[in-house]
């Protein structure tokens, strides 16, 4: 039976489009961690959820879209974290802001397997639009929360910076460059635990950077250490 009479053959289900949408999303975050972007194909879903062709492409008119709506999805994952955070009347500017970090690194830690393989196609250069649409679109989302807990940080006096929200640009900007650097230096040296000690540098070098933004005491946000980062980027769940 060729692929077309084996599409055709499948037992047809119809389903609500969101539920169809996210059990397509499931099997392509599995096979993303389990066989990687580059080795994952289109067919693999159809073979994994037992679907037409047809369906996928239905839904994501190629491998970049689905990549792109997977990171989506994450981004969204996150929000919903960080506006619970944000919104929290009983945690001072200060507890929010390290809530918000510390959130999303969990979250990030959660899902390191995911996050390591997006890691290998998000700084590549084909996947460059997509990164900049991305990074637009996490620009729009966290802004306004961050801009929200820095004006509380001015109020309670623990901020000093009169731009609250460029405040809030330019802690996404070097958030993101962070990320950048990590990538770059991890995937560039294979993962080797030599690294460590300079993305401890990077990590702090940010931290210091964010406080001169918002106008924070010097060692208002935490360093990190050697032996903090290890098991981020050393633990089983790493590729090896």
């Amino acid at each position: 039976m060729d692929n077309k009479q084996r599409d055709e053959s499948m037992v047809r289900i119809v389903k609500e489009p969101e539920i169809r949408r996210n059990e397509i999303l499931d099997a392509a975050e599995r096979l993303l961690v389990t066989k990687g972007y580059e080795q994952m194909a289109i067919r693999d879903l159809v073979d994994e959820l037992q679907i037409a062709k047809g369906t996928v492409y239905h839904y994501f008119d190629s491998k970049q879209a689905l990549l792109e709506a997977l990171i989506e999805r994450m981004v969204a994952q996150i929000e919903q974290r960080a506006l619970s955070i944000a919104h929290d009347p009983h945690l001072s500017a200060l507890e929010k802001l390290l809530r918000h970090f510390a959130s999303t690194d969990q979250w990030k830690l959660a899902h390191q397997s995911l996050v390591m393989q997006f890691l290998r196609v998000w700084y590549d250069d084909e996947n460059a639009i997509v990164h900049r649409k991305l990074s637009r679109a996490g620009v729009k989302r966290f802004v306004p929360l961050l801009s929200q807990i820095i004006r509380q940080g001015v109020e309670e006096g623990v901020f000093t910076t009169p731009y609250p929200d460029q405040a809030a640009r330019m802690i996404i900007a070097l958030r993101d460059d962070l990320g950048t650097a990590i990538a770059e230096l991890y995937l560039s040296e294979g993962g080797k635990s030599s690294i460590v000690p300079q993305i401890t540098q990077i990590v702090n070098a940010t931290s210091d950077a964010l406080e001169r933004v918002l106008g924070a005491a010097p060692g208002s946000l935490p360093r990190t250490s050697d032996e903090e980062l290890v098991p981020w980027l050393f633990s089983s769940a790493s590729p090896t």
